[in-house]
C-alpha cells in the first residue's frame, strides 16, 4: 500500500517511527544510486555514534571519587572492622538517566580509483535540529564538508527545529533539500517544498563532466513506506506528531477522508 500523501507523509516524522524512516531511506538511497554509478563510483553508509540520556549528549569521563571493592572478603567478620551507622533518614527512590548508544546514518559517495569522498549525502534527523551537542556535532562536520572539494546533499524532511543556517533572505519552508556543489560555493541549489507539494528531484552532483544521476526521493519514500509496512502501523484518525499547521491540518485532513482513512 502506497502513502497517502503526494509528498511528504507528516505521520513519517513521529519520533516513534523516524528512526526506521531514517535508516530505510538511507538505505534506499544507496540501493538506488549504486547500480547508476558503478564502476567509477562506490556508495558507502557511514554513522555517527552518539550516548545519550534522553534529549542530551553524556560525555563519558573519569569520576571524581572511585570505590573499588578490597581483595579481603568484607564479610569476613575478622578482618572487617568498618563500623555502619544508622542512616540518619530514609532514602527516596527516583529513577536516573541511563546513557543510551543512538546511532547516525549517513552517505558518502567515493571514487574507486582514488577513494576519495566526492559527495556527501545528509539526512537531518532531530538531533541535528534541535540545540544541544548533536547539533553542534553536526555543524561542525557540515561546516568541514562546505570547506573541502566534497559535494554535500542535505535532506530535511522534518517540520520541527531550527533549519540549518543559510546566508541572506531566509526562506521559510516545510521541508528543503539543499544541494551544495563545491565548484559552486557559496552559492547553493536549494529545494523549499511544503507537505501538499511532492517531494523535488535533484541531479546528484559528481566530478564535473559526469553524468549525474537524478534522485527520486518521492518514489523512494513511498517504496519504504509499502516495504516497511507503515499503513498496518499508522492510525491516520489520530493527529500526526508533530502537528500541523492549521491550514495543513484542514487540507490533510479533507484527503484523508476522501481516502477512508478518516
Amino acid at each position: 500500500m502506497l502513502s497517502p500523501f503526494p509528498g511528504m507523509n507528516p505521520y513519517l516524522e513521529n519520533p516513534d517511527l523516524w528512526a526506521e524512516v531514517h535508516h530505510r531511506l538511507i538505505t534506499l538511497i544507496a540501493d538506488e544510486l549504486v547500480p547508476q554509478l558503478r564502476p567509477k563510483y562506490l556508495v558507502a553508509i557511514e554513522k555517527r555514534v552518539y550516548q545519550t540520556t534522553g534529549e542530551e549528549t553524556v560525555l563519558v569521563g573519569i569520576p571524581d571519587v572511585s570505590v573499588g571493592r578490597s581483595k579481603t572478603d568484607s564479610n569476613d567478620p575478622v578482618t572487617s572492622t568498618v563500623a555502619v551507622a544508622s542512616p540518619p533518614r530514609l532514602p527516596v527512590t527516583v529513577t536516573i538517566p541511563m546513557p543510551e548508544e543512538e546511532k547516525e546514518g549517513y552517505l558518502e559517495v567515493r571514487e574507486v580509483e582514488t577513494t576519495e569522498v566526492v559527495t556527501t549525502i545528509e539526512i537531518l534527523s532531530p538531533k541535528n535540529k534541535r540545540a544541544g551537542d548533536g547539533r553542534k556535532s553536526y555543524e561542525t562536520k557540515r561546516q568541514k564538508v562546505l570547506s573541502s572539494e566534497t559535494h554535500l546533499v542535505e535532506i530535511d524532511l522534518l517540520r520541527s527545529g531550527k533549519p540549518m543556517p543559510m546566508v541572506g533572505r531566509f526562506i521559510n519552508s516545510s521541508y528543503r533539500i539543499l544541494v551544495s556543489r563545491s565548484n559552486y560555493r557559496p552559492k547553493a541549489e536549494l529545494y523549499p517544498f511544503e507537505l501538499t507539494e511532492p517531494i523535488p528531484a535533484f541531479s546528484l552532483p559528481l566530478r564535473q563532466g559526469d553524468t549525474e544521476p537524478l534522485l527520486d526521493l518521492q518514489t523512494l519514500i513511498q517504496e519504504l513506506y509499502h516495504r516497511a509496512g507503515l499503513d498496518m502501523r499508522i492510525d491516520y484518525t489520530r493527529k500526526p506528531i508533530p502537528e500541523l499547521s492549521d491550514a495543513d491540518e484542514t487540507w490533510a485532513d479533507n484527503l484523508l477522508r476522501q481516502q477512508g482513512l478518516r
